[in-house]
Parts: C-alpha cells; structure tokens; sequence
C-alpha cells in the first residue's frame, strides 16, 4: 500500500490563517447530486439543532437540568455536513459535545430534551444526561464525556466494520483539546497499523475548555497524522459545502482502501466550554460577535440558498417557526415525562441481569 501523501503543506508554527473554503465547493460531485428538498432538510437540520440548543440552555437556567450542558451553537455546520454523508455502514461517535450530532443522525428532540432531564423516555432512560445521548439503531454511539476516551472506542468499532467485511467507515470526533491525550495517540497507531476505516474529526473550536490552542498545543493538530502514515487535512468549518465535499473525500478512502484519516475542521463556539462556564473571559466579545456576523453557518447556508432560490424569505420564517415550536414541544414532553423508578438503577447494567433466563454466571451482581 503506498503512503498517502499530505492533503496540506500548512508549516507548524506560526499558525497561518486556516485554508479559505473552496470557492466551487457547491460544485462538488456530493453537492451538484443534492435535490432542492435535501439542500432544504439540511439547513432545516442546522435551524434545528440551534433552536434545540437554546432551548436547552433556557431549561437550564430554569434549574431544569442537573449536571453539565456543552452547547453546540456555532458549531451546526459540521455534524449536520458530515452525517449527512453517513452510509448503511457508516457509524459516529463523539465527546460530551453531543447534541448536534445526536440530532444531525436522526434523533428526535422529545428523547433528547427528555435525556437533559433525566426522564424515563430519554435515549438513555434519564441515565445519561447531556454527555451520553446514545442511538444505536442510527449507528450513532454517544456521547463520552471523558476527555478522548472515545477514540480509542472508535477504533474498535473500526476493526468490527473491517473484521465483518462490511465497507463503512467511523467518524470519531473529539475537541481541540482531546488531541494530545495519550489514549488519542494510541489509538492513531492501531489504526494506522491495523489499517482500519475511521476519519478522526477535530472539530478545533479554538479555546479546549477555556485555554487558546496557541497556549496549549504546539504544531498543526491535524498534521500530527504525518506521524502515523495517515492522510490529513485542514479546512474551515462555516460553509456547509466545503465541509461535505472535503469529509466525503476521505470517507471514501476509509470506505475503499481501509485506511485511517485525520481532518481538522476549524469552526467556532458562542457559548463557554459548558453553560457554566462564562462566554468571554478568555476571549474578547468582538471577537464572538465577528465570527457571528462573518461566519455563522447558519446565516451563511440561508444566504447561498436564497441566492439559488431554493429557499425564500417565506419558507426561512416557515422552518425557523417550526424549528422553535419542535424544540418547545420537546421540552413539555420532557417535563411531562415520568422520572426513572429506584429498580430502574439496576437496569441496563449487566446483560445477565435483564436476562435472567439465559444467565450463566454465579454469585451476586449488585451489592447495597
């Protein structure tokens, strides 16, 4: 198998300016195959997951959520470009930052909203909360909310696709910040060793949990790949098209040639690490409200819409209606859901426990 040459000749240091979309991205074959409808669902699955969001977080900040909330706004263009890539035998797996991406494969935001409020009709049964939104029948596999942790997962469900011979690929996503975990490094080698089907997705936000990446990382994150033998890229994360014809460039070389890849999508978020955490105290307010009004991937895929007249000034105002009474709705079933029962705590822990009959093993399972 020859080596893969770099998709990018980026120096390391300092860093230069992320490469400008490409300006025939909507030319791309996976582009100029779209309908009017799927140009539509997609920013319609963008709309989504940004009213689904706000929502969220007023939820929150009406104590309705206990735990962490990592908001995705900003951020919509990349999980919704990149899943709506996904294949019969494509699968995702992502970090704590996982609502975009639970939405984006197809998830409904009644079992969302009811997971943030750890209701029994959650996708997780009110056990997960925000971090651990899972939904294995639209092979999307969480939701981790260790730091990297899901990497290395990712890679496993790699080596199933390869060992069933099934020809798919995973998208493994994780933050800046995840990229110097070791576990992330191990995992890059056992891919790149085994030969395996996964596209590591950096979605660099630029701040980790509140440290700029000039002060925490040394080096081009994405160029780290040269390392392992993998091809890399590096490319900007607002405009809807440039993200599905970049990703699905190195989706197919997992998918034909079984070979690991790595891309870094530079993309942008308004809110803190998680709702916690204050907007702007490692950053300035400027700077949010530049990227709001030169980047923001939502406003940015209405405006080339309209400009095809795919869209109208009608049907914006007609989805974002939509979108807004969906993600309301979604919060009055989650309110309106019953809560998990104390048995509940011992359900979908061990496989021999919800299956009594077929169990094999000794000795107690669970001690109070």
């Amino acid at each position: 198998m020859s080596k893969a040459k770099p998709a990018s000749t980026k120096k390391t240091s300092p860093k230069p300016a992320a490469q400008k979309p490409a300006p025939d991205a909507a030319d791309a074959p996976v582009n100029k195959q779209l309908s009017k409808e799927q140009k539509v669902d997609l920013y319609r699955t963008m709309l989504r997951i940004r009213r689904f969001e706000e929502r969220s977080l007023r939820a929150y900040q009406s104590k309705k959520i206990g735990g962490f909330l990592h908001l995705y706004i900003g951020q919509e263009a990349v999980a919704t470009g990149c899943c709506s890539l996904m294949g019969k035998h494509d699968h995702v797996i992502t970090a704590y930052r996982d609502h975009g991406h639970a939405l984006a494969v197809g998830m409904g935001m009644n079992e969302c909203m009811a997971e943030l409020y750890g209701k029994a009709t959650g996708c997780s049964k009110g056990k997960g909360g925000s971090m651990h939104f899972f939904a294995p029948d639209r092979n999307f596999w969480g939701g981790h909310g260790i730091v990297g942790g899901q990497i290395p997962l990712g890679v496993g469900l790699a080596y199933g696709l390869k060992y069933k011979g099934l020809k798919g690929a995973v998208m493994a996503f994780m933050g800046d910040g995840a990229v110097n975990q070791g576990a992330v490094h191990e995992a890059y080698n056992l891919a790149s060793l085994w030969h395996l089907p996964v596209v590591f997705v950096i979605e660099n936000n630029g701040y980790s949990m509140g440290t700029s990446q000039e002060r925490s990382s040394a080096g081009e994150l994405a160029q780290r790949a040269v390392g392992y033998d993998m091809p890399w890229a590096e490319f900007e994360g607002h405009d809807l098209y440039e993200i599905r014809a970049q990703v699905d460039k190195y989706l197919t070389i997992a998918r034909e040639e079984n070979r690991p890849c790595t891309i870094e999508i530079d993309t942008y978020r308004y809110r803190g690490h998680s709702v916690a955490d204050p907007d702007n105290t490692y950053r300035s307010k400027t700077e949010i409200e530049e990227y709001r009004k030169t980047k923001d991937p939502i406003q940015l895929f209405q405006n080339r819409l309209l400009a095809e007249k795919v869209l109208t000034e009608a049907d914006v105002a007609r989805i974002d209606k939509a979108a807004r009474a969906e993600a309301e709705a979604s919060a009055e079933f989650a309110e309106a859901s019953p809560w998990p029962t104390v048995e509940d705590i011992q359900k979908d822990v061990y496989w021999e426990a919800d299956h009594p009959a077929e169990r094999k093993s000794t000795g107690r399972l669970f001690f109070n």
